[in-house]
């Protein structure tokens, strides 16, 4: 029996939820979430000129659909985020790079070093891996701008004694020739990777100097690539606290508010949602939420700090976002809050949060 998908999709709720595109074979293409279910999906039947050709042929091929209702947005993205690794529907994997982690390496092997951007860091080839990162583009901006600001761009890096092209441009500081200006690239290697260990900010005090040295001499448009150098380098840095926020596995409780008479409590662990539940905001609902932290927040549970894997990057992402968005409020449990001789901070810490909800988003980490 045929499917009238124009009529389905018109009858899609003006929600947050998941979309399974389906063929005829009832085998699932692809996985997406939404805000809004009805405009997401109308937009694979419309516009189709300016789709994408992976799009297209998604379209192509769709002969049914179904969906997932959530309460909220953060839920659609986590949803989303557990199918695609579950399901590995096949449009999704093919409109993700098979290479979407990437790497930054430094080979600290032999006279030369080298820095570069990796996709399956290999352990003991004598380079040292940071990572993963989500975005290409951001990482290879950050080390152009470092590369330009530092003047590392040499073109001739098997070191002959001789000045490269790049040398007589001004934008190699003479690592080719060897002697003083090898030991200076190295060190300001060495510099780069205490700064991705978060131990040594120097290569940023020393960026911001050059930019105000260009600003002071009213070279502004030096200034300005300067400034711009900085951010692409510091983003880095930014990136790198989403995974040490995850490996450091908090207990999380997130509130959201729904409507004005009901909220959504969310218990988050490391990647995961442990446990969630809508309540009427009115009344008092400070002893439900403690039964249910100290259900799921176990002060004997298994230590689960460690690496982020590949696999938890996304979600690692969608909850750090969700914490800073302003959607909700949250409140990180400290582990002795949850013995009964600490019950009553936990008590103050829960009445704190339901009662000043715009007040008690306490930062996470401090610039």
């Amino acid at each position: 029996m045929s499917i009238n998908l124009p009529d389905k999709v018109k009858n899609l709720p003006l929600t947050p939820g998941i979309y399974l595109m389906k063929d005829s074979q009832n085998q699932i293409l692809y996985v997406g979430k939404a805000k809004n279910l009805k405009n997401r999906v109308q937009s694979y039947f419309r516009n189709s000129k300016h789709h994408s050709p992976k799009i297209k042929k998604l379209v192509k091929h769709l002969r049914d659909f179904d969906y997932i209702l959530t309460d909220t947005e953060f839920e659609a993205f986590m949803l989303e985020c557990q199918l695609i690794q579950n399901m590995k529907p096949l449009y999704n994997r093919m409109m993700k790079s098979p290479q979407s982690f990437i790497y930054i390496s430094i080979n600290l092997t032999g006279k030369y070093r080298k820095i570069d951007i990796a996709f399956n860091p290999i352990e003991k080839d004598g380079k040292v891996y940071f990572g993963p990162f989500t975005s290409r583009s951001n990482v290879e901006g950050a080390l152009r701008g470092l590369k330009e600001c530092f003047k590392l761009n040499c073109s001739n890096p098997n070191g002959t004694n001789s000045a490269c092209l790049n040398y007589s441009l001004g934008s190699c500081l003479g690592r080719c020739l060897g002697g003083p200006a090898e030991q200076q690239y190295n060190d300001i290697l060495d510099r780069f990777i205490g700064f991705l260990k978060g131990t040594d900010r120097s290569i940023l005090e020393d960026m911001n100097q050059m930019m105000l040295n260009a600003s002071e001499a009213f070279d502004f448009e030096t200034a300005s690539a300067y400034r711009d150098q900085i951010q692409t380098v510091s983003s880095l840095l930014n990136k790198e606290k989403v995974i040490e926020f995850t490996e450091e596995s908090h207990n999380i409780v997130a509130i959201e508010r729904l409507t004005d008479s009901t909220i959504k409590l969310f218990l988050i662990k490391r990647t995961e949602i442990l446990f969630s539940h809508s309540y009427a905001a009115a009344g008092n609902i400070e002893e439900k939420i403690k039964t249910n932290i100290l259900a799921y927040f176990k002060q004997d549970e298994a230590n689960t700090d460690g690496d982020v894997s590949r696999h938890e990057i996304d979600a690692a992402h969608i909850i750090y976002r969700y914490l800073h968005s302003g959607s909700c409020s949250y409140l990180i449990i400290s582990d002795n809050w949850l013995d009964p001789e600490n019950h009553s901070t936990l008590d103050l810490a829960l009445k704190n949060l339901l009662n000043n909800p715009q007040h008690f988003q306490p930062p996470i980490y401090h610039e």
